[in-house]
C-alpha cells in the first residue's frame, strides 16, 4: 500500500529583499495512512513549514509533495484551497473560534463552502461535538466554554467534513496540563478509533509521546533521535 503523504526532495525557500531563506533541505519523507506522527525541532527548525505544506496551506520550493495519490505540488491556488477543504483538518495553537457564535455555528463553518442543506450541516455539527464530548455545550459561544473546551470546539471544526489527514501547529501549547492530557487523548482516538491521519508539530516531549512515533527536524533537515537531542542541548 502507498503512504498517504509521499514526501521527495522537498525544499522551501523564502526570500526577503536580496535575502533567501533555505527553510527545509531536500526532505524525503513517507506518512503511512492512520499514522499519529509528532514533528519536533527547535524554532526555526522548519517544522511548521513542513507542517504547512503537508496541508496545502503553502507550495514548496522544488520536490514532490503526494498526498492521497495527488500531486499537491502541482495544484493552482484555486485547486489547491478545494483541495483543503475536502482532505485536511487543521488544529492551530489559538483556536481561531469566532466569538459571536455558537460553538455549533463554529464547528459548521466548514460546511457552508459545501452544497449541504443548512439540515445537514447542523446534524454533521451535532455528530462532530458529541465524537469530541461537548454535545452538551452546542449552544454555548467560546467565552463560556474553558480553554480546552474550546479546543475541542477547534478539534471537531476540523473533523466534521471528514478529512483524511488532521495536521495540528502546538494543539496544546496554550492549555494547561489537564486540558493538554484531554486534547491529545481525543486527538490518539480519533486516530485509532476513526482512522483519522494526524501530522502534529510539538515543542513538548510529553505530547509527542502520544503519537505512534517522532521525527526530528534540525536546521531544515529530518535528523536521527539522538543527534536531534544533542542539537536541542546545545
Amino acid at each position: 500500500m502507498s503512504p498517504l503523504v509521499e514526501i521527495r526532495n522537498l525544499s522551501k525557500v523564502y526570500t526577503r529583499g536580496r535575502q533567501r531563506i533555505e527553510v527545509l533541505h531536500h526532505v524525503d519523507l513517507d506518512i503511512p495512512q492512520g499514522d499519529f506522527l509528532a514533528l519536533m525541532g527547535p524554532s526555526g527548525s522548519g517544522k511548521t513549514t513542513l507542517l504547512n505544506l503537508i496541508g496545502g496551506l503553502d507550495s514548496p520550493t522544488e520536490g514532490t509533495l503526494c498526498v492521497a495519490g495527488r500531486r499537491i505540488d502541482q495544484l493552482g491556488q484555486s485547486e489547491l484551497a478545494r483541495w483543503r477543504a475536502s482532505n485536511v483538518g487543521f488544529v492551530f495553537q489559538f483556536y481561531n473560534l469566532l466569538p459571536m457564535l455558537s460553538a455549533s455555528r463554529n464547528v459548521e463553518l466548514p460546511l457552508l463552502l459545501t452544497k449541504l442543506p443548512a439540515a445537514k450541516r447542523r446534524s454533521h455539527a451535532a455528530v462532530a461535538l458529541e465524537l469530541v464530548g461537548l454535545a452538551d455545550r452546542a449552544t454555548h459561544k467560546p467565552g463560556e466554554l474553558s480553554g480546552g473546551q474550546q479546543q475541542r470546539v477547534a478539534i471537531a471544526r476540523a473533523i466534521v467534513s471528514d478529512p483524511t489527514l488532521l495536521v495540528c501547529d502546538e494543539p496544546t501549547g496554550d492549555l494547561d496540563r489537564q486540558s493538554a492530557v484531554e486534547v491529545l487523548t481525543l486527538l490518539q482516538r480519533l486516530n485509532r478509533d476513526h482512522g483519522k491521519t494526524v501530522v502534529m508539530v510539538t515543542h513538548d516531549p510529553k505530547a509527542a509521546e502520544y503519537a505512534s512515533h517522532t521525527l526530528h527536524l534540525d536546521k531544515g533537515t529530518l535528523v536521527e533521535a539522538a543527534r536531534a537531542a544533542d542539537a536541542a542541548a546545545s
